[in-house]
């Protein structure tokens, strides 16, 4: 029998620092996603980061929390209700970080009998941080409580032209009515380092400006190449012009190396180039979260304005979108039919 699992990031429990801390702990903990050696990734988590950055983070949360919980887990609850009645197959869902775990997600799926796996990363972009390491935690589950499953990974669908189709509209439906000077992509930042671990050909990442558009095998697992292609395939979609949009990378921590122009940076320096109304899309998120509604929604068009900016719009994720739930569901029946 099939099923699917999807797999979002996660989310603490409460916006309260108790909750906040475990979370974060689990979080950037993660070999994939501080990926020095334990010891020193220990010292720098718990001997540096979580001695302040809980404090910080629940702040945050609390800015954007909902009354029915945290707008990640909600909005990917929303999705999978309304995906599981256009499919034959169940649906379960599961965060990489948290209380709903992966192992939870597998265990609800067995109990309804299901052997073979659709294993769904919610990210379109492939990185290590992301995507990779749902997969080497939900295959290291498997080894140990579920060995009678097997998986089928889903790839990264950052160039699926159903899914570019649902995100360019998405835009368009949004920015009816606001006549933006400039639409930013804004995409999650990550190490430079992490670009070329996972060049599986070891030598074409050089992130000098064209190997990302040198066809190369590397393009599969490369997050870089692929956020500039989701960006080129919506763009002709919506038939921009170069100079009305750009492409940035948003969250990255401080004392590395991380992938450039900044968000924050460019955002600043906007309204003193004449962009006085920035609509703003993030696409490495299919749910709006943390990122999204209060680094985005809320700094991000406080900066803007702070600078000379006049109007700021943060076009939402695709969430539970009708159209989004019904290509999703396209998918699925295309692999289980």
């Amino acid at each position: 029998m099939k099923g699917v699992l999807l797999v979002n990031l996660g989310s603490p429990e409460s916006p309260a620092p108790k909750d906040v801390k475990p979370y974060l702990d689990e979080f950037l903990m993660d070999k994939y996603v501080i990926d020095v050696p334990y010891l020193l990734r220990a010292l720098l988590v718990r001997g540096i980061i979580l001695r302040k950055r809980p404090e910080e983070s629940a702040h945050a949360y609390a800015k954007i929390w909902w009354e029915e919980g945290s707008p990640l887990v909600v909005l990917s609850e929303r999705m999978q209700q309304k995906l599981q009645p256009l499919v034959n197959v169940p649906v379960s869902l599961a965060m990489r970080y948290g209380s709903m775990t992966i192992e939870k997600g597998l265990q609800e799926l067995s109990d309804k009998g299901v052997t073979d796996v659709m294993l769904f990363p919610l990210y379109p972009q492939y990185a290590m941080a992301s995507t990779l390491t749902i997969l080497v935690k939900a295959e290291e589950i498997r080894k140990k409580k579920f060995p009678h499953m097997t998986f089928t990974d889903v790839p990264a669908f950052y160039n699926k032209p159903d899914y570019i189709k649902n995100l360019a509209d998405s835009i368009q439906k949004h920015v009816v009515g606001f006549e933006y000077d400039h639409l930013l992509f804004s995409y999650h930042g990550i190490p430079e380092r992490h670009i070329r671990k996972t060049d599986v050909t070891k030598s074409h990442c050089k992130i000098d400006g064209s190997c990302c558009t040198t066809p190369s095998p590397a393009h599969e697992f490369c997050y870089r190449h692929q956020c500039y292609e989701t960006t080129r395939q919506v763009v002709k979609l919506l038939g921009l012009s170069e100079d009305q949009y750009s492409l940035t990378f948003q969250s990255r921590l401080e004392g590395d190396k991380w992938l450039e122009p900044y968000t924050d940076v460019e955002i600043d320096n906007m309204p003193a180039k004449g962009i006085k109304k920035l609509a703003v899309v993030t696409p490495a998120f299919v749910s709006d979260c943390l990122e999204t509604l209060e680094e985005i929604a809320m700094r991000a068009k406080e900066d803007f304005e702070a600078k000379g900016g006049e109007e700021f719009l943060a076009i939402p994720c695709l969430n539970d979108d009708d159209q989004w739930c019904r290509t999703l569901s396209k998918w699925i029946r295309d692999w289980s039919e």
